[in-house]
């Protein structure tokens, strides 16, 4: 994080005009005010005017810094917190700083420097890896660099007369005493990946996001944004782009580069905290997290160190969250499924190191035939542990924890004590689970998020096939969501009634208008009607066709729109109807909707890591990386809107990594039913979630009609009754939002900053509805 230095005559002086004298000691207290100020906990990386601080866990490489000196013949590249006084920095200097894991070379780093210094800066962002970009050109131009997808996001925001930038926007906020901006907050609930309602703007009033792909330049204490990276420029949809085969080489090879860096940057011991496998990867979400699992097993990473090699449970054991491994549970190999299999007789030889082994993490391994990983010296190089999905693996598992052990007079004690994320998401109903999973993995854990986003065709895709004049590539995936639900509701719905709403609903997306569709979300908005309206027939089940639907349109309501109330509705419609009036997005329908619905997946991600993510532990999400999205922008939009695209796609890539031995049945196991595990944590957390909704924040706000969400927590723990579509995820919602508030409202104002006053302001700003 960081601030740019204030121009000249805009510092916080009285308003009162102090004499002449007086002026130059009132101007020196306040420099000095300002430079006492400083986050906890913050390695400087950058001293003097515009300061530059590392906050929290950081490991050596993943800071990294390229200074070029006027009069010098090569650049010097340092690794780790090195602090830098810019002070003596001159006009001719120019400095880039990479946080966060870079697969660049100290060369590769130096030449792109090179090229920024005249002006380029979209190759910055095109090395392997998941990283932030800072460039300084001289003493008062700094340029960010934000990625793709949204996992490493830039904030910003005015402070004495200057801009303040971080990585997270919460201590941004608690710099400058912001209070929560509940009309964002009625903004993601009610219209989550749409632009036109959320805007750039963030849970705390006057932060702001740079959005994805974007670069943010401070020049004289002054923000400006400009977009680097021209997305729409490659549409997939239109002919003539980048053909299939040379399409699925670069996104294997993008794929490998971002396993193999992660794996071989590693560190040799486990960081602090607890013990544990130096590599891991997530195998609980199907097959994107296998094969990055298959390629970080074909990586060699050589033997890890005797003295701090971690205790692992023994091969095909069956790990409890709740305690050791049983011997009644041992497996013989043989069970379906099994990853980690007994070594063969062969054994290594006497004296050779042993290689370390990568650790696979299920929870409650499902009946599906994965392939065997690679062996090295004759022993397996995945050590396959399976978690039992006991209670504490439920969604809602830290609201019922405590309240059913009654050890604590306040059953929300232990929830709200929880981590503070910087931004709600709901991804904190299920954070609970996922840390008890992620403390069976590796230091740096490889999952298979944002998978779907990246491979598979949003249905939106549709309409662009429309545009470009292919209506016949729409035939092969009509017709598969033609069969589903022929299966589902019937040969009418399957047959006749799916094939043409999604065929007519594709056409008015790319014939119909951007300012038009904007006002008929917000018509649907203010009226409850569309997606938002819970259905009126007893057991009626959303079909494939009926989802695919929602989607062929330029802006769809949240699941938890359902439930606001008539004042927040109308807050989100006006924001709506003011963007209809702005310019028209240059990218296609569903090429947009595919995008937004990247980033919106991303978002949630990052929530996920603040919320579960261990000390000294890395979560690593390679399908987010930008050299990765590029590589699926290039296949064509009819091979991804494909019946199993994304699993035919993970498939060649194996195939081209050398694993083509993969079952046949591979990625057509079905998946685990994740409604029922939400209703069952629901259940055991009723008693809470009733307390936490007795006196909500949300309705404090007026953003909530509480008596129809009290009815609808009932309804979903009531294992008989029939809940509307999307039900389950609005109240994960709902619940997220509200333990976040509660949780922000407990915190200790000013505990980002030394140096700061504490502010005089309420936690909670009630929003001011027309």
């Amino acid at each position: 994080m960081s601030h740019a230095r204030p121009p000249a005559g805009r510092l916080p002086v009285p308003r009162r005009e102090p004499s002449t004298a007086a002026a130059p000691v009132l101007v020196q207290e306040a420099l000095a005010a300002l430079a006492a100020v400083r986050p906890l906990a913050a390695t400087p990386l950058w001293t003097g005017p515009d300061p530059l601080w590392a906050v929290g866990d950081w490991r050596p490489e993943e800071i990294r810094q390229v200074v070029v000196h006027p009069g010098r013949a090569r650049p010097t590249v340092t690794t780790g917190p090195h602090a830098t006084d810019l002070g003596q920095d001159t006009e001719g200097v120019t400095r880039l700083l990479v946080l966060g894991h870079c697969g660049a070379a100290d060369e590769e780093l130096a030449a792109g420097l090179a090229v920024a210094r005249g002006g380029a800066v979209r190759h910055l962002t095109n090395w392997p890896g998941s990283y932030t970009v800072v460039l300084r050109i001289g003493t008062r131009s700094t340029l960010l660099l934000t990625d793709l997808a949204g996992l490493r996001p830039v904030f910003h925001t005015p402070w004495c007369g200057g801009t303040a930038y971080a990585t997270a926007a919460l201590p941004l906020a608690d710099l400058v005493g912001a209070p929560v901006d509940t009309g964002h907050l009625a903004a993601t609930l009610a219209c989550p990946e749409s632009p036109e309602a959320v805007g750039n703007g963030t849970p705390y009033q006057g932060v702001r996001r740079v959005p994805p792909g974007h670069t943010l330049a401070i020049r004289s204490g002054r923000p400006h944004l400009t977009r680097y990276d021209d997305g729409g420029a490659t549409d997939s949809a239109a002919p003539g782009g980048t053909g299939e085969a040379a399409a699925v080489r670069e996104l294997t090879r993008s794929l490998l580069e971002a396993v193999r860096f992660r794996i071989r940057s590693a560190p040799s011991v486990p960081g602090p905290g607890p013990r544990r496998p130096r590599i891991g990867a997530d195998l609980s979400y199907g097959t994107a997290s296998t094969a990055l699992a298959v390629l970080a097993a074909a990586v060699p990473i050589g033997p890890g160190p005797a003295a701090a090699a971690p205790s692992l449970p023994d091969v095909d054991a069956v790990v409890d969250a709740d305690g050791p491994p049983a011997a009644s549970h041992r497996r013989t190999g043989a069970t379906k499924g099994s990853w980690a299999r007994p070594a063969p007789s062969a054994e290594p030889p006497v004296g050779a190191a042993e290689p370390e082994q990568l650790a696979a993490v299920t929870v409650c391994e499902p009946s599906r035939t994965a392939p065997e990983a690679p062996r090295e010296v004759g022993r397996p190089r995945l050590r396959h542990t399976v978690l039992d999905a006991g209670p504490d693996t439920l969604p809602y598992a830290d609201l019922a924890a405590d309240s059913s052990a009654g050890a604590l007079a306040d059953p929300l004690a232990a929830a709200l004590a929880g981590p503070l994320t910087d931004e709600p998401g709901r991804a904190l109903v299920i954070a609970h689970g996922t840390a008890a999973r992620l403390s069976a993995g590796g230091a740096d854990h490889l999952t298979g998020h944002g998978a779907r986003q990246v491979l598979d065709g949003h249905p939106a895709r549709l309409a662009d096939l429309i545009r470009h004049g292919r209506p016949r590539e729409l035939l092969p995936p009509v017709a598969v969501l033609a069969g589903v639900d022929r299966a589902l509701a019937g040969t009418l719905t399957g047959a006749l009634r799916t094939p043409v709403t999604v065929l007519r609903a594709a056409r008015r997306l790319a014939r119909g208008g951007y300012a038009e569709a904007l006002e008929d979300a917000a018509v649907q908005l203010t009226a409850r009607r569309g997606p938002i309206r819970p259905s009126s027939r007893p057991g009626a089940r959303f079909t494939a066709g009926a989802s695919s639907v929602a989607d062929l349109t330029w802006c769809v309501p949240g699941p938890a729109a359902r439930w606001l109330s008539d004042d927040a509705l109308s807050e989100v419609a006006l924001r709506l109807r003011l963007a209809a009036r702005g310019p028209v997005p240059e990218e296609p329908p569903g090429l947009r909707r595919a995008t937004l619905a990247l980033h919106h997946h991303a978002r949630g991600y990052r929530t996920l890591v603040h919320a579960a993510e261990q000390h000294g532990q890395r979560l690593h999400a390679p399908f987010f990386d930008n050299r990765v999205i590029r590589a699926a922008r290039l296949l064509p939009a009819d091979l991804r809107l494909q019946p199993g695209a994304r699993h035919a796609l993970l498939r060649a890539v194996l195939a081209g990594a050398g694993r083509a031995d993969l079952p046949v049945d591979w990625g057509r196991a079905p998946r685990p039913d994740r409604a029922e595990a939400a209703r069952a944590g629901l259940r055991r957390a009723a008693d809470p979630l009733a307390e936490l909704f007795r006196e909500p924040l949300l309705a404090e706000a007026g953003l909530i009609d509480l008596p129809a969400v009290r009815s609808a927590l009932r309804q979903a723990a009531d294992p008989y009754a029939d809940l509307p579509p999307g039900a389950l995820d609005g109240l994960a919602d709902l619940v997220a939002v509200e333990l976040w508030l509660r949780r922000f409202e407990a915190r200790s104002h000013g505990s980002c900053w030394t140096g700061l006053p504490l502010p005089q302001r309420r936690a909670l700003a009630v929003a001011q509805f027309p």
